[in-house]
C-alpha cells in the first residue's frame, strides 16, 4: 500500500469539507482554533508512519483520550478488569454524549464508557488504580506515542474547569448512586487534564498502535490481551461517535473515538492506525472533514471491518 499516495487524495478530497461544521465554542480555549486546520496520519502496525495536512500540528485529544484511559483501566487489573463493566454498559446510548437523561432511569450506571458520565466512572477507576489518573495517562501517551513533549495545555483544562458544570452534575448524580469510588471534584479534574493533552494526528496514530497490534506495545510488550483489545474496537465502532455511531459504521466501516477538539483516532485491525483532524463539527460533535477523510479512506483501500 502506497499510504502516501492514498493519504494526498484522501486530503485532496476532504480538504473542502474543513470549511464546514462548527468549532466547538462552549469551550472557550477551543473556539479560537482556525477551522479551516485539516491533517490526516497513519501509522502502520511496523511503526511506520506517513502525513499529509496539518499532520503533525498539536490539537487537544478531548473525549479522545475515553479510548486510552479505558484501556489502561482494562490493562491495570487484570485480575478483575471485568469489574468497570459492572459500573458502565457497552450499548449505544442514543442522546447526546453529556445527557443526564438515562442516568436516573438506569441507578446511574452510564451506558458507555464513550459518553461523558462513563468516561467518568472510568477515570474514576484510573484514579483508584494509580492514584494519579491523568498524569499516568500522560506518561502512556508519551511512551506510545515516542513524544517525550507532550503536555497538558493549562487554558484548555482551565477552561473546561471554569464552564464544566454539565460535568459536574454527572458526576455529582452517579456519586448519588454509589458509583463513583473518589472525590466528585477529585475525579472531574482529572478528567478535564486528560481532555486537555495536547497532541497531533501523528502522535495519536502511533499512539493507538496497539489496538491495531491486538494488544501489542510498541516495544513488542502486551498492554491487553487480544480479546480486550477487540472489546475496546468493538465499544468504539458501537460506541465512538457519540449518537452518530451507526451512520458513522455505515459511511467508514471503522472502530473509531471523535473528540470535539475535531480530531477522529480509527482502527484497522492488523493493518494500521489512523488519526484525523479537522475542528469544525457537525451537530453530533463529530468532525465534518475528519469523517469524509475515513470515508474516503476506507473506500480507497477497501478496508474496513466488514
Amino acid at each position: 500500500m502506497d499510504y502516501q499516495a492514498v493519504l494526498e487524495e484522501v486530503a485532496a478530497h476532504a480538504g473542502p469539507y474543513a470549511r464546514q461544521g462548527r468549532v466547538a465554542d462552549y469551550i472557550p480555549a477551543l473556539e479560537r482554533v482556525p477551522a479551516d486546520r485539516f491533517g490526516i496520519a497513519v501509522a502502520d502496525i511496523h511503526g511506520d508512519v506517513y502525513g499529509v495536512g496539518d499532520w503533525e500540528t498539536p490539537f487537544s485529544v478531548q473525549s479522545i483520550s475515553k479510548t486510552f484511559s479505558l484501556a489502561l483501566v482494562m490493562a491495570q487489573s487484570h485480575d478483575g478488569h471485568d469489574d468497570i463493566w459492572r459500573r458502565v454498559g457497552r450499548e449505544p446510548s442514543g442522546t447526546p454524549f453529556n445527557s443526564l437523561v438515562q442516568l436516573e432511569a438506569e441507578n446511574g450506571i452510564p451506558r458507555n464508557p464513550f459518553i461523558n458520565a462513563g468516561a467518568l466512572v472510568v477515570t474514576d477507576r484510573l484514579q483508584t488504580l494509580t492514584g494519579d489518573a491523568s498524569t499516568s495517562m500522560l506518561h502512556f501517551l508519551r511512551e506510545e506515542s515516542g513524544n517525550p513533549d507532550l503536555a497538558f495545555d493549562q487554558a484548555v483544562a482551565d477552561s473546561e474547569a471554569d464552564h464544566g458544570d454539565r460535568n459536574a452534575a454527572l458526576a455529582h448524580f452517579m456519586a448519588s448512586f454509589g458509583n463513583l469510588e473518589n472525590p466528585v471534584p477529585s475525579v472531574i479534574e482529572h478528567y478535564f487534564w486528560q481532555c486537555s493533552i495536547e497532541m497531533s494526528c501523528r502522535d495519536l496514530a502511533v499512539a493507538g498502535g496497539f489496538l491495531a497490534r491486538h494488544g501489542l506495545r510498541a516495544d513488542g510488550s502486551r498492554l491487553l490481551e487480544a480479546r480486550e483489545a477487540k472489546r475496546i474496537n468493538a465499544v468504539m465502532l458501537t460506541c465512538g461517535t457519540y449518537d452518530a455511531a451507526g451512520e458513522f459504521a455505515y459511511r467508514v466501516g471503522l472502530p473509531a473515538k471523535s473528540g470535539v477538539g475535531g480530531g477522529i483516532i480509527a482502527v484497522i485491525p492488523g493493518r494500521c492506525t489512523l488519526c484525523v483532524w479537522s475542528p469544525g463539527l457537525d451537530a453530533r460533535g463529530n468532525s465534518v472533514a475528519g469523517a469524509a477523510a475515513l470515508d474516503h479512506f476506507t473506500t480507497l483501500t477497501g478496508w474496513s471491518v466488514f
